[in-house]
């Protein structure tokens, strides 16, 4: 048992008292920790799951109009199409502190402003079809960034939780208990030397009073 190789003294009980206090207070944080986690976890994972559903739809809807603008169109217009593209997205990557997880946030700007530079190409040769196919991968993007946040959110999100709950348990049961057991066991002992002080105290006045009576009675 760890506790009977530490000194029993009353300054090691004051000592572990006030460790038992910190530990029963950080262990009440790092549950409230782990549930706040756990409801903003669960947010993240119904969103990513409506969005994903969201994102596969536009996906697929873009290939779909993409297949039939290539049924309608030659390769080599296709090809020109796409040669000269005037718009551009740059991605800026940045970060929020979500109960100390640092998770992604992602935010988008684009070269111009105009809309229409989403489409690289003249309308003369080119089909409705691929028109719309350009149109929906454009309207999907944002969908797609948010989706790949929340995703990077909810793996950061996760491991955090497993690293509260470790935390968790490990104080529950783990320092808690064994804070528990020391102060137990030191008071014990401080009761026994604090007992055995009182019966030699006890038996040395009885050892006084025997011999203040021989003396009296010698006088």
């Amino acid at each position: 048992m760890a506790s009977t190789q530490i000194t029993p003294t009353r300054m090691e009980l004051t000592k572990t008292k006030r460790k038992l206090v910190t530990a029963v207070k950080g262990h009440k944080l790092l549950k409230d920790k782990r549930d706040e986690l756990m409801r903003q976890f669960l947010e993240l994972v119904k969103e990513n799951m409506e969005l994903r559903l969201k994102v596969e739809a536009g996906i697929k809807a873009a290939n779909q109009n993409f297949v039939i603008a290539k049924a309608g169109m030659d390769e080599v217009t296709l090809r020109t199409a796409f040669m000269a593209p005037k718009q551009e997205v740059n991605l800026e990557v940045g970060s929020k502190n979500v109960m100390s997880v640092n998770i992604p946030a992602f935010t988008t700007k684009t070269r111009t402003a105009d809309a229409n530079d989403i489409y690289s190409y003249g309308f003369a040769f080119t089909s409705g079809d691929l028109d719309d196919a350009v149109k929906s991968l454009a309207d999907i993007l944002p969908e797609m960034l948010r989706l790949a946040e929340i995703e990077k959110a909810c793996q950061l999100m996760a491991a955090e939780i497993e690293k509260t709950r470790r935390r968790v348990n490990a104080l529950e049961h783990v320092i808690i208990p064994e804070a528990r057991r020391t102060i137990k066991y030191i008071t014990m002992k401080l009761d026994e030397n604090e007992r055995s002080s009182q019966i030699r105290l006890m038996k040395v006045k009885d050892m006084m009073l025997e011999e203040a009576h021989k003396y009296s009675e010698r006088a």
